[in-house]
């Protein structure tokens, strides 16, 4: 079987999977890059160096472009990222196995007026094809097609897959913690009005009007930074929330293992976010946004991390506050969380669900697939 995944960039959140697929599939398995990888990501920590026997990058030549393009026509299973999807038409009309892999299309809103479009769009470019499939980059994404009447039965569970150290063990308590240690969270992205970073810093003025001992840190940089800044000064809370700024991605994996609660404050517009995968396989618990892609394919509320409303401060307060006040709870959700991570969302079981399916789709046996929970699974 050969397998071809195409996508725009190479970066630290595709390249876990892609290695384990290629261990699995050795040279029957190929990954195509479009772009190049901006400087702006660059700035923001991600590796530009990260390169493998198995990329093709079509931006370099015409050759690595003709190269890519016969590949897409000839492998038996092709795997669509962001790539135009025209790309993909004369293997669909043959009948080829085909996985548009995406986050949720209506980030913004459900535009009811243009559904009758769009439906007709979906069907003109996937739904028409026997042999296409869905793997869904957000829990959201489903729903979204199937307002189009498009991959319904056809979905399935996907995303992003970020390292996951074997070797870490997350510290038994100190048999003495009390609600009156300082507890470290973190927050982590780039400072845009769709990451509310506002969120952290009002939690922090509710938090010490309350009385607990805590730290928030902020790292990364963009467009709200001077705004958060300002907003930090006027809340008086410089003495507990900290603008640390961008580091590279392996200094930030380790301040994620300093930190004992991870503060995901994005709203829908954040189509996964593997700032989430990073920080639970890391040993945080996480308190994020119901509306963010990745949080309930990773999350089980209540056990290995929690959920708040978007944009909802005091359904955050009430989420952080509940943490804060049962150290315990900490210590379990963090357990639980880099379990998820270790035996459910890792880069090798991901590689290995996948390749399963695609077998269960090839012998024609689709009817017959049960995976219910992790990558691969069944979506709805």
């Amino acid at each position: 079987m050969t397998l071809t995944f195409v996508t725009n960039l190479v970066h630290h959140h595709q390249i876990p999977v892609a290695d384990e697929l290629y261990k699995l599939l050795g040279d029957s398995y190929h990954y195509v890059a479009t772009q190049q990888l901006p400087d702006w990501l660059i700035k923001g920590g991600y590796d530009p160096t990260l390169d493998r026997s198995y990329i093709t990058r079509t931006y370099l030549s015409d050759k690595e472009m003709t190269k890519a393009r016969k590949l897409i026509d000839e492998s038996d299973v092709v795997i669509m990222g962001d790539a135009p999807s025209i790309w993909a038409e004369k293997r669909n009309k043959e009948g080829k196995v085909t996985f548009y892999c995406t986050e949720r299309i209506y980030k913004k809103n459900i535009p009811w007026l243009k559904l009758p479009w769009h439906a007709y769009v979906h069907f003109k470019n996937y739904a028409r094809f026997k042999n296409t499939y869905l793997l869904c980059a957000s829990a959201y994404t489903a729903s979204d097609f199937a307002l189009s009447g498009c991959f319904i039965g056809k979905a399935f569970k996907w995303g992003y897959f970020t390292e996951v150290d074997n070797d870490f063990k997350i510290e038994a308590p100190n048999p003495g913690a009390s609600i009156l240690e300082i507890t470290p969270l973190m927050w982590c992205a780039r400072f845009l009005r769709l990451k509310h970073p506002e969120l952290p810093v009002q939690l922090a003025a509710r938090l010490k009007h309350k009385g607990y001992r805590f730290v928030i840190d902020m790292f990364g940089s963009g467009d709200e930074f001077d705004k958060t800044k300002k907003l930090i000064e006027n809340n008086g809370v410089t003495d507990c929330v900290n603008l640390c700024g961008n580091r590279p991605n392996e200094e930030i994996l380790k301040e994620m293992r300093k930190h004992k609660i991870f503060l995901f404050t994005s709203d829908r517009n954040e189509g996964w976010g593997a700032v989430l995968n990073e920080a639970m396989a890391n040993g945080c618990v996480p308190v994020a946004c119901e509306e963010i892609g990745s949080a309930p394919y990773l999350i089980r509320d209540g056990v290995n991390g929690l959920m708040f409303h978007s944009n909802d401060i005091n359904s955050l307060e009430k989420e952080v506050c509940s943490l804060l006040d049962t150290p315990k709870k900490i210590t379990t959700m963090s357990k639980e969380a880099l379990y998820t991570m270790r035996n459910v969302w890792s880069p090798r079981n991901a590689a290995f669900n996948l390749v399963d399916l695609i077998q269960y789709i090839l012998n024609g046996r689709l009817r017959d697939y049960c995976r219910k929970d992790g990558p691969a699974s069944w979506s709805h």
